[in-house]
């Protein structure tokens, strides 16, 4: 599946490392970094999907995104990756597709993001179905690329959250499953935004520290995507007896 992600809007915060990992399938580990592990919050749209073998499907060109996020590794092959906790989506195709094919914890929801200005928009998120009300509302800018944006190297904080190549998820049988992403790197650049309501967090169990969001803003970014596959462990390495031939 190929997919363009548009004016996306990262906000991350620091949760301890327990409560984060008390929340994972068994088989998940979290990613952390300077001793913390993360929740990021990612509002964006979607548009240019396009299924392999399938001709344009109408109902899927464009529309809404809302993630809950952590970054983790799998115990089988210590792979770096990404692990969702929700994903909102106001298109009920997109929630179907999304279910069916990649298992992933997909809601329906009433959603706009409406652009106020170069870089700006507005974004509007309400759960359906959900008691208590799950909403995320929020303003976000791009202030654009900056010199500690502009290349992103590893062991940075930009390079731990945006250089994932897969997401992890469970089937219906309860197997740990595992989808490869590729993309170029994330152009990313520093963001401001004023975040009235997150009651994504508290939702699955946590509550935000009482601190400022570590904030990202990026254009665009096309992701190729494939076919999920179950994640099995690394071939572990074994002694080869070999017999002595006396000379």
């Amino acid at each position: 599946m190929t997919q363009r992600w548009n004016d996306l809007l990262f906000a991350h915060w620091p949760i301890p490392v327990p409560l984060m990992e008390a929340l994972l399938p068994e088989w998940l580990e979290v990613d952390s970094f300077e001793g913390s592990a993360w929740m990021g919050v990612v509002p964006f749209w979607l548009d240019r999907i396009k299924i392999r073998g399938v001709p344009a499907i109408p109902g899927l060109r464009s529309f809404p995104d809302l993630n809950l996020r952590t970054y983790v590794r799998d115990r089988f092959t210590r792979t770096p990756g990404i692990y969702f906790f929700s994903v909102d989506s106001s298109n009920l195709l997109a929630v179907t597709v999304a279910h069916a094919i990649y298992h992933l914890p997909y809601r329906l929801a009433e959603m706009h993001m409406e652009p106020r200005a170069e870089r700006e928009f507005a974004f509007y998120s309400r759960r359906r179905f959900a008691r208590p009300e799950v909403i995320f509302k929020a303003r976000y800018r791009g202030l654009g690329p900056t010199y500690k944006t502009a290349e992103i190297r590893p062991g940075s904080l930009e390079f731990f959250f945006s250089e994932r190549n897969c997401v992890f998820s469970t089937n219906r049988a309860g197997q740990p499953i595992r989808a490869n992403l590729h993309h170029v790197p994330w152009p990313l650049e520093e963001a401001e935004a004023e975040i009235e309501r997150n009651d994504l967090a508290a939702a699955v169990g946590i509550e935000l520290p009482k601190l400022e969001p570590v904030l990202h803003y990026s254009r665009r970014l096309a992701v190729y995507v494939w076919p999920a596959e179950l994640l099995r462990p690394a071939l572990a390495t074994r002694p080869v007896t070999v017999a002595a031939t006396p000379t």
